[in-house]
């Protein structure tokens, strides 16, 4: 575990690290991990072989606490270190009565818990039992009093979740950036707006055409009435000549 814990700080200061992740080391007790860590929310120590939690650090800012898949019997008392846990995870364990969860009335924030797959849910009125020795729970193997189910992430604060940078600064600036990209992204069958006014424009092509059109039919009636006119003024003329042509004939 002490090789594991190292090898996760990647060089950092431990009082900087507020998230950890030591699953699947092998170990059957804590090794390695100190009071140093300050500022740890969130600790994870998954399917490590754990058979107690002795020598577990004062941990003042721990709020998650992941603790599944272990054999683990005992001693949760040695948790009271870390008040502000909210979130405690020990399904799959060894825990077999209620005297063995005494310990965790202490703490006023813990608001979800779970016991799945340990020997004590099997126990009469197990749930109504639980709520009532931790006052301030809220979910109890992932359903609330009411048996409702309740999603893993709810009630989980922002700073578990890593919401936060490095330095603790919420991440407006990032979630700005993202927004700001995500108002030029275009889903597949959108119609972008070059498209929209290219349509416009072969719209108001079309239009011009069917204009010209009609005003070029409305030049050629135009012409036509005006030769009409030009050969009805002409025609009587060609008539009175001929006319005058013929009478000269006759005189001659």
């Amino acid at each position: 575990m002490e090789k594991r814990i190292e090898l996760e700080k990647r060089g950092r200061n431990p009082g900087e690290i507020k998230e950890l992740v030591l699953d699947n080391c092998r170990s059957t007790h804590i090794v390695g991990l100190t009071d140093e860590f300050v500022a740890l929310e969130s600790l994870s120590l998954i399917n490590v072989g754990l058979t107690s939690l002795k020598g577990f650090p004062k941990l003042s800012s721990l709020k998650k606490l992941e603790l599944s898949d272990n054999r683990i019997s005992g001693g949760l008392n040695l948790l009271q270190s870390s008040p502000k846990l909210t979130h405690l995870n020990l399904s799959g364990n060894k825990i077999k009565d209620l005297d063995t969860l005494q310990p965790l009335k202490e703490f006023k924030n813990l608001k979800n818990l779970d016991l799945f797959n340990n020997e004590v849910t099997n126990l009469d009125n197990y749930r109504e039992k639980v709520f009532s020795l931790i006052p301030s729970l809220r979910c109890l193997d992932g359903f609330d009093t009411d048996d409702c189910e309740v999603d893993d992430s709810e009630g989980e604060d922002d700073e578990v979740n890593g919401n936060e940078d490095g330095d603790g600064d919420a991440n407006e600036e990032d979630s700005e950036e993202v927004s700001d990209e995500e108002e030029f992204v275009f889903e597949e069958g959108d119609v972008g707006l070059e498209a929209v006014y290219k349509d416009g424009l072969e719209d108001e092509s079309d239009e011009d055409d069917f204009l010209c059109d009609e005003e070029e039919e409305e030049e050629d009636d135009d012409n036509e009435d005006d030769e009409q006119e030009e050969e009805e003024e002409s025609s009587p003329a060609r008539g009175k000549k001929r006319k005058h042509e013929d009478v000269g004939d006759s005189g001659n």
